[in-house]
């Protein structure tokens, strides 16, 4: 006991943490591990399942009988209870944005396990995606203490959320029933956008859960109250919606793609849902608001980058770059296009014209 005490002590004099804060720390890192791979072995499985019967991208529900679906499922869930866990010794700022590793985790799996092709564009929308989440997370006000899940339910009744709500709805109902049928195999945000949207809905119920929950096990059932049991059902139906399009979704895209893009778009929407029901931008100052929409445009951006040059192969555009190995070294590189190769060539007086 006195050796865990000492080396503690000298881990926190070594990183400036708290013993709480690394206890955080490392179970934040192994969160965005196991619900990095989690994405990868899902896919593995759907591909097997799919191999042996009906493709989940065209209805199929053939995966539930694979047990290596399943173990994607069960390492997704241990993710998500390591991060719960590591709300409990770390602050919310430490914990939150190492989420985002979780898309570089699955993209490199991806490209190593599964063979999916990342290419530079790729990596650079990943890394927009990351920055831009992180930005909105690291600025985000703390959260509003909650006394009882009538609170939460005054919350959710209040105009502007049911406005929200009432939106959120209705677009995933037309994305589900008159979008999803005719593109959702050819365009990828079709089943991302249902399983954000949802999603956004999810976490909003899963928080007034969890908040019940919290605040039966302290002594004040709210097991008693209807709103505890409708928040429970919202939250069942909203995973399984959830799950049964990000099925479809892995199952017919790329997971180096679908990873980050659906990934941005659940953060802003479970960002935007929180800060209309639970009122985050009123405690804060505008410099904080801006900094928090400066991330949402580089999300943006980098969910544009990815989705635009999702299928590009190397070697697709023509291009001319100069590059200066030292003062008295220049060469043009010059291709590729779709026929050749690129290659160096020293340049002539024609090069230059």
């Amino acid at each position: 006991m006195r050796g865990a005490q000492l080396v503690g002590r000298w881990v926190e004099s070594y990183t400036g943490m708290s013993a709480d804060n690394i206890k955080g720390l490392l179970l934040a890192l192994s969160s965005s591990l196991f619900i990095g791979a989690s994405f990868i072995v899902k896919k593995k499985g759907l591909k097997k399942a799919g191999a042996a019967g009906v493709r989940a991208g065209v209805g199929g529900y053939s995966y539930l009988l694979e047990p290596l679906w399943w173990a994607g499922m069960i390492a997704m869930i241990v993710g998500e209870v390591a991060n719960f866990a590591a709300y409990a010794f770390a602050p919310a700022i430490l914990v939150t944005p190492l989420g985002a590793l979780s898309i570089i985790i699955s993209a490199v799996l991806a490209h190593i396990m599964l063979r999916e092709k990342l290419h530079i564009f790729g990596i650079l929308g990943c890394i927009l995606c990351v920055v831009g989440s992180t930005t909105i997370v690291l600025h985000a006000p703390p959260e509003r203490q909650i006394e009882s899940v009538t609170e939460v339910w005054d919350l959710a009744t209040e105009p502007a959320f049911l406005l929200y709500a009432g939106i959120v709805l209705a677009a995933a109902f037309v994305l589900i029933f008159r979008f999803a049928p005719q593109y959702g195999q050819t365009h990828i945000m079709v089943y991302i956008g249902i399983c954000s949207l949802v999603g956004s809905l999810s976490v909003m119920s899963v928080k007034a859960l969890g908040i019940a929950l919290k605040l039966t096990f302290s002594g004040m059932n709210q097991l008693v109250y209807p709103q505890t049991w409708v928040f429970s059902f919202v939250v069942v139906s909203c995973i399984v919606t959830q799950m049964n399009y990000l099925n479809k979704a892995l199952d017919t895209f790329n997971t180096a793609v679908v990873s980050p893009i659906y990934y941005t778009m659940f953060t802003s929407l479970t960002i935007l849902a929180s800060v209309i029901m639970f009122k985050d931008w009123d405690r804060q100052n505008p410099t904080q608001i801006v900094t928090e929409m400066c991330g949402f445009v580089t999300i943006l951006s980098g969910t544009f980058l990815l989705h635009k040059t999702k299928d590009m192969v190397d070697g697709m555009f023509t291009f001319t770059l100069l590059v200066t190995c030292n003062s008295f070294c220049p060469y043009i590189l010059i291709g590729p296009d779709h026929r050749s190769p690129a290659k160096f060539t020293h340049p002539t007086s024609e090069t230059f014209g």
